[in-house]
C-alpha cells in the first residue's frame, strides 16, 4: 500500500518550523532527510525514523517500514513540538 499525499503534505506541514526538510518519493512511499541527512520516511501513511541512542528516550514504539527491513520507530505526528524535537535529536545521533 502506498502512502497518501495528503500524509505526506500533514507530516511536511508538521516539519515545517525545522527548515531544510526534504521529501523524496520512492515506490510509493516517502524518505524524509534534514539538512541533507536520512532520517526516516512516512510508509503506509505512517511516520517513522531511524533508531539512535538519541530518540530512545521517547519510548515510541518499533515498526518495519516494509518486509526485510531494519525496525524504525513510529512516531506520533499530531503534536509538532515533540516532533520537531524527536526528529531533531534523530539527526543529532545520526551525524555523530
Amino acid at each position: 500500500m502506498a502512502s497518501s499525499k495528503d500524509y505526506k503534505d500533514f507530516i511536511l506541514e508538521q516539519l515545517n518550523s525545522l527548515g531544510d526538510i526534504s521529501c523524496k518519493p520512492m515506490m510509493g512511499e516517502y524518505l524524509l532527510y534534514y539538512k541533507g541527512v536520512l532520517f526516516g520516511g512516512i510508509y503506509d501513511d505512517r511516520l517513522l525514523v531511524k533508531r539512535v541512542e538519541n530518540n530512545k528516550q521517547y519510548n515510541m514504539e518499533e515498526s518495519i517500514p516494509y518486509e526485510g527491513a531494519k525496525p524504525m520507530y513510529l512516531v506520533d505526528a499530531e503534536d509538532s513540538e515533540t516532533l520537531n524535537k524527536i526528529i531533531i535529536d534523530t539527526y543529532k545521533g545520526l551525524i555523530k
